[in-house]
């Protein structure tokens, strides 16, 4: 079987050794347009069911993301964790928007925050937080400690002063099935281009 695979081969070789150079250049440019193709529809496939690109809309990410940023984000094998950027949808708050939050605490963790301090815990332990522009001061529903529920996770923006989050009472604990996928990446505007942390 073997023997006769590689007798077909070494004929079909002969057959294009026997071709003009322009039936060759023919066939050349017809493979790269097929390997283009099956890359094009590759692409596409990912960008329709795993990978969005969205744009930062608002100052509550700054300075780790800013307004008008485009970010690459998935949910491709994601499982929340804290310090993830992620976006999500929440019906209460407004349904036709996507917010982008860092996730800060996840199931069965306690979160509470000293405002007159600006120290966020987790499990009763102050978390490092050297992502914020700002210490947290800004209460607006939040009344601690509160425990994450199963599948859910508790929110806020970077920005923590400017921010509508998990501390909001329409926004709240963040059901998990919710999130649109963790961002990876800022791909505009160029001089922005990296990981997110």
């Amino acid at each position: 079987m073997s023997r006769k695979r590689n007798q077909i081969e070494q004929e079909q070789d002969e057959v294009l050794d026997k071709l003009s150079p322009e039936l060759q250049a023919r066939k050349e440019a017809y493979d790269w347009i097929q390997c283009l193709m099956v890359a094009l529809i590759i692409c596409v496939v990912l960008f329709i069911f795993f990978i969005r690109v969205i744009d930062v809309s608002g100052a509550s990410m700054n300075p780790t993301l800013l307004n008008g940023d485009k970010m690459v984000v998935s949910d491709l094998f994601y499982n929340p964790k804290a310090g993830d950027i992620v976006v999500f949808k929440t019906d209460n708050y407004d349904p036709d928007k996507a917010l982008v939050k860092r996730i800060i605490a996840t199931e069965g963790q306690e979160i509470n925050i000293d405002f007159e301090n600006g120290i966020v815990y987790v499990d009763g332990e102050p978390i490092e937080e050297n992502y914020i522009s700002e210490l947290t001061n800004t209460k607006l529903d939040f009344i601690g400690p509160q425990t994450v529920p199963e599948g859910c996770v508790f929110v806020m923006g970077d920005n923590r002063n400017a921010s509508t989050d998990s501390r909001k009472k329409e926004i709240g604990m963040v059901d998990e099935r919710m999130i649109l996928g963790k961002v990876y990446c800022v791909v505009f505007p160029l001089h922005e281009l990296g990981w997110v942390k």
